[in-house]
């Protein structure tokens, strides 16, 4: 029987399959975002632990970019606290590299 699409990536990002168990998948890209990645990156610094491929980690900026002019300056303070984290992140990133 033919595979779905959906089966077809799976199976071939399976690393590990146990009867009753999660599977075990490789992740080939990692895609963030300002808002809840500040504190997933947070949580892998307090337990010593790296991102494994940062160079398949694409992070973007785009759950809280105004959708009006955004030559103005951002009102939202926490929008603003974000989106500034996940730049320093990056720029962190890039200077590690």
């Amino acid at each position: 029987m033919a595979e779905t699409l959906f089966e077809k990536i799976w199976n071939s990002h399976v690393v590990v399959e146990r009867e009753n168990e999660p599977s075990l998948i490789y992740i080939d890209r990692h895609l963030v975002h300002e808002v809840t990645s500040p504190q997933a990156f947070d949580g892998l610094r307090l337990n010593n632990r790296k991102v494994r491929r940062p160079d398949l980690t694409i992070a973007t900026i785009d759950h809280n970019v105004p959708t009006t002019d955004r030559s103005l300056p951002m009102v939202d303070e926490t929008s603003s606290t974000q989106i500034k984290t996940l730049e320093l992140m990056i720029l962190i990133k890039e200077l590690c590299m």
